[in-house]
């Protein structure tokens, strides 16, 4: 290739040394002086599994996710472990023949998500199994624990969900994810695991969660909607979306009790909360693309609106760039499908 001829030089004092387009003339200098990176390693994948045997039965609400049965499990996450891709994440669809005011089926361990687990454990060793501790998928309210006299209620909702914690780290669970933002849950959690011997099964609490519309897909999947109890919905327990110190508060407080990593959910919403999470505390931070965030991106681009190729990569950068470690994303597969297709 010839040497590129030098461009005419201005008169001197009309244009400034400092060029900041010089950097970024070619793909390899773009490259080259990137401030962040994105892999396969920095993504897990949340998959939906539901009864039966042999079916892929799609989300109408989220194109392209669908409800997995437990034998199709081993196929699929061999697929994201091929990709580079090092966790996956549970979310069970129960039959609502076995959901009950308490959520008993959570603490079964032969429930749904135990053996979600072993199969996985059996089929794919070799790849992080990350559970949601909550109630809500067992529950025929749909709320994330128990409920008495109209109202959601703490102390009582975290013995349950430290039993449930316990199934699904004897079934194989790696990481505990608690999702149900009751206060104290963390430690309760923790102390439950070290002296039942699991001592190296991890926490990531869902640290700053809240009360967003963006769930919307996610409950249609699971089929599990919370109305009012007692005339108050899930603002009882989830952060007021007005709220950011608040959440420093909550990260701080779960950090305290055990947590080994932390989560902001949603997501692009709230990547000022990913930013101020990570520079105040300086911890594996996580961020998760929830179903309203991907619903809104893959139904622009199936209509021509966006460019997959380039809004999906862009969106998984805002994560790193705000400061999180990895992402919990629908889109996992094709993003790792795409890294490496280069």
């Amino acid at each position: 290739m010839a040497p590129r001829k030098p461009s005419a030089t201005p008169a001197l004092g009309v244009y400034p040394k400092t060029r900041m387009r010089r950097n970024r003339y070619d793909v390899w200098t773009r490259r080259m002086v990137a401030e962040n990176s994105l892999s396969a390693a920095d993504l897990i994948w949340p998959i939906f599994v539901r009864e039966g045997k042999g079916t892929r039965e799609p989300v109408d609400s989220m194109p392209g996710v669908n409800r997995l049965t437990v034998d199709l499990l081993a196929g699929a996450v061999s697929e994201a472990r091929d990709l580079g891709i090092p966790c996956v994440a549970l979310f069970p669809v129960i039959d609502p023949a076995l959901k009950t005011e308490d959520g008993d089926e959570a603490v079964n361990p032969g429930n749904l998500v135990c053996r979600a687990i072993a199969e996985i454990k059996k089929s794919v060793p070799d790849i992080g199994v990350l559970c949601d501790v909550a109630l809500d998928p067992f529950t025929t309210h749909g709320h994330d624990g128990l409920v008495r006299d109209g109202y959601v209620v703490n102390d009582e909702t975290v013995e349950v969900l430290c039993r449930q914690a316990l199934v699904q780290a004897q079934a194989g669970c790696d990481v505990i994810a608690p999702s149900d933002m009751m206060d104290g849950r963390v430690g309760a959690i923790r102390t439950a695991l070290d002296q039942a011997g699991f001592q190296n099964v991890r926490i990531m609490s869902y640290a700053a969660k809240y009360n967003s519309g963006f769930y919307g897909p996610f409950r249609d999947a699971l089929g599990s909607k919370a109305g009012t109890v007692g005339g108050k919905d899930k603002g009882t327990y989830q952060m007021d979306p007005a709220n950011s110190d608040e959440a420093l508060r909550e990260v701080a407080l779960d950090l305290e009790e055990g947590a080994d990593m932390v989560m902001v959910k949603p997501g692009m919403p709230y990547l000022d909360i990913v930013r101020r999470v990570k520079e105040s505390f300086g911890v594996p931070t996580f961020a998760y693309q929830v179903s309203g965030e991907y619903a809104m991106l893959k139904g622009a681009i199936e209509r021509g609106w966006l460019d997959g190729n380039r809004v999906i990569l862009e969106a998984m950068m805002s994560f790193k760039r705000a400061g999180a470690n990895g992402v919990l994303t629908y889109f996992a597969v094709d993003v790792a499908k795409r890294l490496k297709a280069g």
